[in-house]
């Protein structure tokens, strides 16, 4: 049975767990502007300065797989159409580089300036981990979720959720931390080029 947490309640995760699943999912509602919404999940790997150490650690749309495969976004649902998962990123714990100190999990509205978007028009949003058997199970056994129960009604990205390493242990913390200026102002806080 998954673990339901709340904001900032940190858990370990099971020192057996390698490969994690991570679900992103969200609904939209109160909208009626003309556009789409394209949510994108995404995924920096940090140092121990909560910075980028290289581009290839930014995991998104246009890079679907981070330094040395240790992390796969499964590629870019536009229209978060549908039951489960909106999206979807694979974390190999076991090839993520010792010099990485932190997973941070973002979530982004596309355009969300010009489509005048923003997650108060979001519903329903979480984020869950499931234990993976092997690289190729995309299902596995969930083991924690995290619902996002907060009203973003200026914020255009969050940083969902950080899993960082604590004394040789891998480690989840919901963080639920909005931002304005979309993923530009989410990439310049973890030093990407923007």
């Amino acid at each position: 049975m998954a673990i339901n947490l709340s904001k900032g309640q940190r858990v370990s995760l099971e020192k057996s767990m390698r490969y994690v699943l991570v679900g992103l999912g969200w609904d939209t509602n109160r909208y009626d502007g003309g556009y789409d919404f394209d949510l994108d999940a995404s995924v920096f790997m940090l140092g121990v300065n909560g910075k980028l150490l290289r581009d290839e650690d930014f995991v998104f749309y246009n890079n679907l797989v981070g330094r040395d495969g240790a992390v796969t976004h499964t590629g870019d649902n536009r229209t978060g159409e549908g039951e489960g998962d909106d999206e979807q990123i694979i974390i190999d714990l076991e090839k993520i580089p010792a010099e990485i100190d932190k997973i941070a999990v973002v979530v982004t509205i596309h355009e969300a300036d010009i489509r005048h978007q923003n997650f108060g028009q979001v519903d329903n949003a979480y984020i869950r981990l499931a234990k993976l058997a092997s690289p190729d199970d995309m299902v596995g056994e969930e083991y924690l979720r995290f619902d996002l129960v907060e009203d973003f009604s200026i914020e255009t990205a969050i940083v969902v959720a950080e899993i960082y390493r604590r004394g040789g242990d891998w480690k989840f913390n919901p963080i639920a931390a909005g931002y304005q200026g979309g993923l530009a102002a989410i990439c310049r806080s973890f030093g990407a080029n923007v």
